[in-house]
């Protein structure tokens, strides 16, 4: 017979940044407002990086593959979190 621990989870709990209610469309509006920045900001850098041979050096090419995995990181996680902000859910399943 094995011993061990055969406990298996299929979410995590997220406790929060405020158990507020009037609180959460502030949260929600200042997560959605960074969300936009980031998204709309990151091309800023990515596309004169691309279009103008002048940057084309190391430094412009690490600083616009910087840029994308800001964007793809924060695709991620931020709509996840707005979603679980709006519908008042605290777990976060491992499933997609």
């Amino acid at each position: 017979m094995e011993s061990g621990n055969n406990t298996r989870f299929s979410e995590f709990l997220l406790l929060g940044l405020a158990e507020d209610p009037e609180l959460q469309p502030l949260i929600f509006g200042l997560f959605l407002s960074m969300y936009l920045v980031t998204v709309l900001g990151n091309p800023l850098i990515i596309l004169p990086t691309i279009s103008d041979p002048h940057l084309h050096t190391p430094m412009y090419f690490f600083l616009s593959n910087l840029s994308f995995v800001d964007i793809c990181f924060t695709s991620t996680t931020i709509p996840k979190m707005l979603v679980n902000i709006q519908t008042q859910r605290k777990a976060i399943t491992y499933a997609i």
